[in-house]
């Protein structure tokens, strides 16, 4: 009859604080579940040191070997995974989850939530801290100071939980806003917001050609390339001699946050299957990953141009997994991070977390902030764009602040 709904996610928690809790997935499959597992994990703040993975095309079974925190919410997180799970009806109604074809779920409702404060120092990483507490998603942000010292945030969100257009549940948000912010905080709204209203919020394109070109282009970035903006060329092998039905992937490269992410994002992209993986670190310096894969039709990855196709996107997205550049505007210093969009629409979690908890421990301020899509070539990434306030005379360098913003979204703390 296939596995009762509670036994498709079991976690065994560790027994001894340096041992790793065991998280045990046994579902369907579907192409890009490792992804979505992976992206829920890296949510979480889970540091993933192993996996083992497996599948026959219908049925998977994946173990993780992660280290949690105090705070892990680990009841939360099961039901996180289960969620992302397909459903064991599914497959016995015949459904098949390896159809390029299939219908992406439907998007989210988008509320704006509309925050005016009294500002302060570390103001936006305290909401952004909140919002992620509460599951709600930051899609797009407008934040502005205004002269007589007042903050106003436009946060446009999404549930995960899906009871946003509650009236209880915008209490309950507003309620824990008000209690971290406490009395800097002047008002607190939280509203559905109007198709006109999300696609105002998208904004154009603002990029010049000339920041564009040192974001992107691929041959100055590896010019540029230091410690700070880019991590060692990752080694990337394909093996098709050793199985006779799979593609053999093996990847060999310096471990960062989300690794293990940005290689099933990389695979779901490209409607990849894996049929058997094992992903294992050296600590924090390094990862090692064999990959068995076949393409969406069953078959090997055999045409070059295909496999360079492969090999260059998974060493671009390993090498430099986001974008990271600090840019003069006359008197003013702006912070930009570009993030890759999956073809879902999903971006890595929790980067304008991580951007604003560095700035904080930098005690630098933000004047105002945005999040907007931009699209380079066929490609769409999430720009977050952030103007320093430099006004009290201090000086940071570019290259610690650069510096700071890249070891928090891509190092551990």
């Amino acid at each position: 009859m296939g596995l009762l709904l509670d036994d498709a996610v079991i976690i065994k928690l560790s027994e001894k604080e340096e041992e790793p809790t065991i998280i045990t997935v046994n579902c369907p499959d579907k192409t890009g579940l490792g992804s979505d597992l992976c992206r829920i994990i890296l949510f979480f703040g889970l540091t993933v040191t192993r996996t083992d993975m497996s599948t026959d095309g219908k049925w998977c079974y994946i173990v993780f070997w992660v280290i949690g925190k105090q705070v892990t919410r680990w009841s939360l997180l099961k039901k996180r995974l289960m969620g992302a799970c397909p459903s064991y009806y599914s497959l016995a109604s015949g459904i098949s989850y390896y159809r390029a074809e299939l219908q992406p779920p439907k998007p989210s409702d988008v509320f704006l939530l509309k925050l005016c404060c009294h500002d302060r120092g570390g103001l936006l990483y305290d909401v952004t801290e909140v919002l992620c507490e509460l599951e709600l998603t930051i899609e797009r942000v407008k934040v502005s100071t205004t002269p007589d010292g007042k903050v106003v945030d436009l946060f446009f969100v999404t549930d995960t939980r899906e009871l946003l257009h509650t009236n209880s549940r915008k209490d309950d948000a507003c309620f824990h806003l008000k209690l971290v912010l406490g009395d800097v905080i002047i008002s607190c709204d939280i509203e559905m917001a109007s198709p006109e209203v999300t696609a105002c919020s998208q904004g154009p394109s603002f990029l010049s050609d000339a920041i564009a070109e040192e974001m992107f282009d691929i041959e100055m970035l590896d010019k540029r390339q230091d410690d700070c903006t880019a991590f060692n060329c990752p080694s990337i092998t394909m093996d098709n001699l050793l199985s006779p039905s799979h593609t053999l992937v093996q990847i060999v490269c310096q471990n960062h946050k989300g690794l293990l992410y940005d290689v099933m994002r990389t695979l779901k992209d490209y409607n990849i299957q894996i049929s058997y993986g094992r992903f294992t670190t050296g600590g924090k310096s390094n990862g090692e990953m064999d990959l068995f894969i076949m393409q969406a039709d069953g078959k090997k990855i055999i045409d070059p141009s295909k496999q360079n196709a492969l090999r260059s996107r998974l060493q671009t997205e390993l090498s430099r997994p986001l974008r990271v550049a600090l840019i003069s505007r006359g008197p003013d210093t702006e912070l930009l991070v570009a993030n890759p969009v999956e073809l879902s629409g999903k971006g890595r979690p929790l980067v304008f977390h991580d951007i604003t908890l560095a700035l904080k421990k930098l005690n630098t301020p933000i004047f105002s902030a945005e999040i907007v899509r931009y699209e380079v070539g066929d490609r769409e990434w999430e720009i977050y764009r952030v103007l320093l306030d430099e006004g009290d005379g201090s000086s940071i360098p570019k290259k610690k602040i650069e510096e700071t913003v890249w070891d928090m979204l891509m190092r551990w703390e």
